[in-house]
């Protein structure tokens, strides 16, 4: 079993990828902005509270590497970086993204990831695996013929941040290899959840499979990489998306 750190716990896919972890017996620690919101997930899961950590975290905070020390019950071998934050992605009435945005978009995806990962090393965490929960924007740019308006509705900002994390990725795969530390990205498709049933169609239209990915898709990726440790793989980006990115 696995002693597993997840950012952004109580979103749409780490709430999933917590809640499968904690059901197959591995022991997870996920950070959320609100203890409150993290006990609410464990409540409506029934999730096991002995297998299963919140950690409240603010990315902002200028002691947010502190307070993750300082919550953490059990030194992780395995890293998921997760978080992200809808504040950083709301457009303006042009269509553009702001510097501060940008910046923390950026510190969220890349920067603190960064920064966790170090700090594991120096407190000598078992450490195994570190993934990195990328999208499909990170390896293609948005189709404007998914969106309704689509300069209004797809952030710069995000595709920019995703594709930095592929790249960091691979920064990492060999820096951290002489450690046998594997560090890999899942890039995931468009979820179902909070678009309407003309957005599904436009996007089935646009994946040779023909479709969104539903819950269920979101941890069996995840799984064979944590069950396979002894293969060999790292520094690599697997793409979870029904096909998007082939064409």
């Amino acid at each position: 079993m696995r002693s597993v750190l997840i950012t952004g716990g109580t979103g749409k896919i780490g709430s999933v990828l917590v809640k499968s972890m904690v059901q197959e017996g591995h022991q997870v620690m996920f950070t959320t902005r609100s203890k409150k919101s993290g006990n609410e997930m464990i409540d409506k899961f029934n999730l096991n509270t002995e297998k299963c950590t919140p950690i409240e975290l603010d990315f902002k905070d200028a002691d947010a590497l502190k307070n993750l020390r300082s919550q953490i019950k059990n030194l992780p071998d395995t890293l998921i970086h997760n978080a992200r934050s809808l504040e950083t992605l709301r457009l303006d009435k042009n269509g553009r993204i702001n510097s501060e945005q940008f910046q923390t978009e950026f510190f969220n995806g890349i920067t603190f990831p960064y920064h966790i990962n170090n700090l594991m090393l120096d407190l000598k965490a078992p450490l195994r695996d570190v993934l990195f929960i990328s999208s499909i924007y990170g390896n293609v740019a948005p189709n404007p013929s998914l969106y309704e308006n689509f300069e209004l509705e797809s952030p710069v900002n995000y595709g920019v941040t995703k594709a930095a994390q592929i790249h960091l990725v691979k920064e990492l795969a060999v820096r951290l290899s002489p450690k046998k530390i594997r560090v890999n990205a899942i890039s995931y498709g468009g979820v179902e959840g909070r678009v309407d049933a003309e957005f599904k169609k436009r996007y089935r239209k646009l994946t040779p499979l023909g479709g969104m990915l539903e819950y269920k898709d979101l941890y069996p990726p995840v799984k064979y990489l944590l069950d396979n440790y002894d293969l060999k793989v790292t520094g690599e980006n697997l793409k979870v998306d029904g096909g998007w990115t082939v064409w």
